[in-house]
């Protein structure tokens, strides 16, 4: 559809093979200087572009388009973009919070197309990340996901929604599954910056950054208000999936607001028929006549307890008074059932399951979020934003003993509050400065109780975490200067100042703690500097250097919990912040527009590493936790940590509308231990990979991909998971291992027209039983798909 030229000018961008609207692309000029975004109709207003010689059209998935103003005009306004991924330039959000070329930017990034995410029907946001072949996923149960990335997992890694920090004060060193919390319906782009990205986000962003942007409320160009929004519908076979979203933007010239709401339920996950028997774990316990007692299970694929079910909403409202300001606000909310914790409920002890209850309690995430950005193009600055947010997170943990009558609940509650403003200001016609300053407080309010189930009785017990709070005030500045045409340098330097208050009194009359408070005030300084080479371009070559931190957090200083079978972690007040140096070489060929090539090698050093380690509480070695006598161990700065690896990736752009594409990742991890010698690193996951064979063809898209991981031997395997014979599979020689796999799959995606599309898939056809590394849940057996979205 073109729109003629009139008061507001709009225009429309359109799939070049569909003819259907393309939403989310985004059009950028520097002389004039503007910058806007299509709406879900495909349109956009070009006021502001009017005699612009060069405006930029980008959008994932397609090939960059520059278009002059005139040329706009004398095409009715109307622009069609061909579908590539045969594309070096994007527009990414993570490396700086700005929109920037990702040609002129030396961290590696890569970006989930809304396209993909449409085919590939993603349950979970973990799924999602998992999308870009790059980011290994851990389970431990069905409710969850944990990334890895390039050796570094849980409180090494960042996450942020809409510029929002979402790490607490509480997440630890093992998998977290707070990323589910996230929606991917309501997701309008997802990014991973891999590598440090401390100058930017602060503490823990050591491995790399995940960065998920919401919907945005989308004005109206014309008098009449825009109302678009989908529907959506899925259901999965391999765990009886009942999926329902729905999502409404309605827009004025002014005013705007944007509602979404999503339902998931699962039901236990059925694993495949196909690989190693120790996967198969054929009981369950029940509760019967005050007795727990083991049932034998009619299916053995079934992974029971491993169903739950969640549900999320969004409101977000926005407020453009003027070209120069836009306020915004958003509310999230997500809440998922209790769900069992799969991997403890497959612990024994002496023959019978340990556990008749190891769930995790209704997972619960709060955020509102207000941002205020303005454009003013003054000496200080060009653009401000400033986002200001209060999250609530609570969790809880329930277990019990096989026939024993207490339960234990362990529940813990944050409250986080973040100020960030940030600025962007071009200066000197070379340089673009970014700038700012952000503060983070988290209050940790952690309870624990013992249910008598036999009595009904309740009474007080030892909680996880002590009574605490963490706090992070920071200023950073970062430069990127326009060096030549071909080459493009940036440096930035970030000093944090870091808290921690731990009161301990609560839990002093069931742990022999010598002390009873906790304080750990520093500062962190950290950088990098970076260059990017553009002989031609079809070229990218780019390298860096940059130090990351890790402030020790609530989790690090005062957890209490059984860590491995037969051993207690408890408190050490005395951490201090870990450092990691990093250092990236990486280059994108483009040949013939056909072929991309691309290739990361990456190294990082992680000096003062907090690891667990033996150590002695009250001078005492083990203490009784939970009826055992367990070795004591405790968070330390003990170690050294080394990872390298390479990522590399190829894409094919072949006749009659194929394409073939394929992601691989090799990386290699090693820490010290107690004695000296060197132990492979947990969180570095073995060799893994995606290959992808596509075809498009007007409305409709095909994909045949396989997944895949190498083989983790007995002998590779960190020391600290040989014991866990829960998750492992059993070698010749009767050791824990970790076996290969692959998956094969089919999905198909087909818009019937500019309002419904179907989507369909066939996942691990040939039923393989295949559990990823170091997680407690086997991945879906033979899983069928079907989806319908209704685009309105």
């Amino acid at each position: 559809m073109a729109a003629a030229r009139g008061f507001c000018q709009t225009a429309t961008v359109l799939d070049a093979d569909s003819g259907l609207p393309l939403p989310g692309v985004t059009l950028n000029s520097e002389n004039p200087h503007a910058f806007t975004v299509t709406n879900a109709k495909g349109q956009v207003n070009l006021a502001a572009f009017e005699n612009a010689e060069a405006i930029q059209v980008r959008s994932l998935g397609y090939a960059t388009l520059v278009i002059s103003y005139r040329e706009l005009e004398a095409s009715g306004f109307e622009v069609r973009l061909e579908p590539s991924d045969i594309n070096l330039d994007e527009v990414v959000l993570s490396a700086t919070r700005w929109r920037q070329s990702k040609v002129t930017i030396p961290s590696n990034i890569v970006s989930v197309s809304p396209r993909e995410v449409a085919l590939q029907n993603p349950q979970t946001a973990a799924d999602l990340l998992g999308l870009s072949g790059k980011v290994f996923i851990q389970k431990s149960q069905q409710g969850g996901g944990s990334p890895m990335i390039r050796g570094f997992a849980t409180n090494r890694l960042i996450y942020t929604v809409d510029g929002v920090r979402m790490n607490t004060a509480i997440f630890r060193g093992g998998n977290i599954q707070n990323v589910i919390n996230l929606d991917p319906f309501a997701t309008e782009s997802t990014e991973v910056l891999f590598g440090p990205g401390s100058v930017i986000y602060g503490s823990d962003a050591i491995g790399g950054v995940m960065s998920f942007q919401t919907l945005t409320p989308r004005l109206s160009l014309s008098e009449a208000p825009l109302i678009t929004g989908k529907a959506v519908a899925r259901y999965a076979s391999a765990n009886k999936e009942k999926t329902g979203h729905l999502d409404l933007n309605v827009g004025w010239k002014k005013w705007a607001l944007v509602t979404s709401l999503s339902s998931w339920d699962y039901d236990d996950l059925r694993q495949g028929s196909h690989g190693p028997d120790d996967y198969i774990k054929d009981f369950y316990v029940q509760r019967q006549d005050s007795t727990d007692v083991v049932i034998t299970q009619n299916d053995p694929l079934l992974q029971v307890p491993s169903g739950y079910s969640q549900v999320n909403l969004m409101q977000k409202v926005r407020f453009k008074p003027h070209e120069a300001w836009d306020f915004q606000y958003g509310f999230h909310y997500s809440e998922t059932s209790p769900y069992g914790r799969y991997d403890r409920h497959n612990r024994l002890r002496n023959g019978l399951p340990r556990y008749a209850e190891w769930d995790y309690g209704p997972q619960k995430w709060m955020m509102n979020n207000f941002s205020l950005s303005h454009d003013a193009y003054t000496g200080l600055y060009d653009q401000l934003v400033l986002r200001v947010a209060h999250q609530a997170f609570e969790e809880s943990r329930i277990s019990r003993n096989l026939n024993n009558p207490t339960r234990e609940v362990r529940t813990e509650k944050v409250k986080a509050y973040s100020v960030n403003l940030d600025f962007h200001k071009a200066a000197w016609k070379k340089h673009k400065l970014y700038y700012g300053m952000e503060w983070v407080l988290n209050d940790v309010a952690s309870t624990g109780v013992d249910q008598d189930i036999s009595s009904g009785t309740s009474a007080v017990g030892p909680s996880r975490y002590p009574q605490a709070t963490w706090s992070s005030l920071a200023a950073y500045f970062s430069d990127e200067y326009l060096l030549s045409e071909r080459w493009t340098l940036q440096g930035g330097v970030r000093y944090n100042l870091f808290s921690l208050d731990a009161d301990f009194s609560d839990n002093a009359a069931f742990y022999p703690f010598p002390f009873s408070q906790a304080r750990i005030s520093d500062g962190s300084l950290t950088g990098h500097v970076g260059a990017v080479y553009r002989p031609e371009p079809t070229l990218v070559v780019k390298g860096s250097l940059a130090t990351a931190f890790r402030a020790p957090n609530v989790d690090d200083v005062g957890k209490v919990f059984d860590s491995e079978p037969g051993a207690v972690t408890v408190p050490n007040p005395d951490l201090k912040a870990e450092y990691a140096l990093n250092a990236d070489l990486g280059f994108a060929k483009v040949f013939h527009q056909r072929f991309k090539l691309e290739v990361s090698a990456y190294y990082t050093r992680l000096n003062n590493a907090m690891v667990r380690r033996d150590y002695q509480l009250a001078g005492q070695d083990s203490i009784v936790y939970d009826g055992e006598l367990s070795r004591v161990q405790a968070i330390q700065n003990a170690a050294v940590a080394d990872v390298y690896g390479i990522q590399a990736g190829v894409e094919f752009k072949l006749p009659a509308g194929f394409g073939f594409s394929t992601d691989l990742n090799w990386q290699h991890g090693e820490e010290e231990l107690d004695d000296g010698s060197r132990s492979p690193s947990r969180h570095a996951a073995p060799f893994f990979g995606v290959s992808r064979l596509t075809y498009r063809a007007d409305r409709l898209e095909l994909q045949c991909y396989t997944q895949f991981q190498g083989r983790r031997s007995a002998q590779n395997l960190p020391e600290e998971e040989r014991a866990k014979d829960e998750i492992y599979a059993k070698d010749a020689n009767g050791e824990n291992y970790a076996p290969a796999w692959y998956t094969l799959n089919l999905k198909a995606h087909y818009a019937l027209n500019e309002t419904i599309s179907l989507g369909a898939g066939l996942e691990n056809l040939t039923d393989q039983r295949y559990r990823p590394y170091s997680s407690g849940l086997s991945g879906a057996g033979r899983n069928f798909i079907l989806s319908v979205q209704a685009n309105f």
